[in-house]
């Protein structure tokens, strides 16, 4: 009876898979009745069971999950070969309730309305709408910068604890919700990364736990970073699944927050974005643009890029690709690269304020 109800959850496997694949046709079912009704009840719940705790419950949740994981392969090495049915079975049961436990407290979020639908956005540009905003951007990151660094060659020193960011950055939401109601961001629930070691050597700033709902950052990138990675992870929670929409909705966030250091960070981050589009269309262009830039900002810059050069080692590579490919299998057809296409949302929503 035992091996008939784990067959049984095993298959459910297959038409999980099939209903994924429908419903990924169908955005603005998933939009409405997913993303829109069912997941904030979840995602909220979620956060107030778990956010009032000190510790990141669902990196816990990772490394017992691995031990496990481990300890049961060990221990039932042998019936890969002499029970191979059963042994299947198994596995097929626990990929099966994984499988649906993703998707159902975050993973369906993948497949909802694009952001530029939602706000109406245009998803295109030119080069000469995007040189604009990048001089927009640089104006304004500039005095941002000379507001809280004594020179403009100055690089900006944080000068918070990374739990006082953690408390600063949700009031960027705050200030946003009167636009976009559906950023509205209680309770909360921001961490440090237990694995923030590893997810250095893999390079990541951060990431959201599905199956949690704990926003994680990692805890050894620079203070400059921490504003704009907890806006970041914070837009995943509130279900926004893709990369180049939570960076958006950081960006958003951070910039609107009330405080000059957190605003900086904001800033900058998209300033970032914009530069690096205009290398990959015209590297001469970029030299133009760039050399207006506060070299204390460019200072920031480089620190960040020096971190992650510290942390570069052969395995980086793999987990790139392998996290690109998950992306790929989650509607996201450019993988990684999907990171970019945060330009697209940012040059139609800033050519359009005031």
């Amino acid at each position: 009876m035992q091996n008939n109800k784990k067959l049984i959850i095993a298959l459910g496997l297959i038409p999980q898979i099939i209903f994924i694949k429908l419903i990924s046709k169908y955005p603005v079912l998933v939009e409405h009745y997913y993303s829109k009704t069912f997941y904030p009840i979840i995602s909220k719940g979620f956060r107030f069971t778990l956010g009032w705790l000190p510790f990141s419950f669902g990196d816990l949740v990772y490394a017992l999950g691995g031990f496990y994981i481990i300890w049961w392969s060990v221990k039932n090495r042998k019936r890969l070969r002499k029970d191979t049915k059963n042994y299947i079975v198994d596995v097929g049961a626990a990929l099966s309730i994984l499988y649906f436990a993703f998707h159902l407290f975050w993973g369906m979020n993948y497949y909802r309305l694009p952001l530029h639908k939602n706000l109406n956005l245009d998803y295109k540009y030119t080069t000469e709408q995007l040189v604009k905003i990048t001089e927009q951007l640089t104006e304004t990151a500039n005095a941002l910068h000379l507001n809280v660094a004594e020179t403009d060659t100055t690089e900006v020193l944080v000068p918070y604890t990374k739990s006082t960011i953690y408390t600063l950055v949700p009031n960027g939401y705050k200030n946003i919700k009167t636009t976009f109601p559906h950023l509205k961001y209680t309770p909360e629930s921001i961490k440090h990364s237990i694995f923030s070691l590893p997810l250095s050597y893999m390079g990541f700033s951060g990431y959201l736990n599905p199956l949690t709902n704990e926003a994680q950052v990692n805890g050894r990138i620079p203070l400059f970073k921490f504003p704009t990675t907890a806006s970041h992870e914070i837009a995943h929670q509130l279900g926004y699944a893709a990369e180049n929409e939570a960076n958006f909705i950081g960006f958003l966030a951070a910039s609107h927050n009330n405080d000059p250091y957190i605003k900086y960070c904001g800033y900058t981050f998209g300033l970032r974005f914009c530069l690096n589009e205009i290398y990959n269309r015209d590297e001469c262009l970029y030299q133009d643009l760039v050399a207006d830039v506060n070299k204390g900002i460019l200072k920031n810059y480089r620190a960040s890029r020096l971190f992650w050069r510290r942390h570069e080692n052969p395995l980086e590579p793999i987990f790139k690709v392998i996290y690109g490919n998950f992306l790929k299998a989650n509607n996201q057809s450019k993988g990684i690269e999907s990171y970019s296409y945060v330009v697209a949302l940012l040059v139609n929503y800033l050519e359009h304020q005031p």
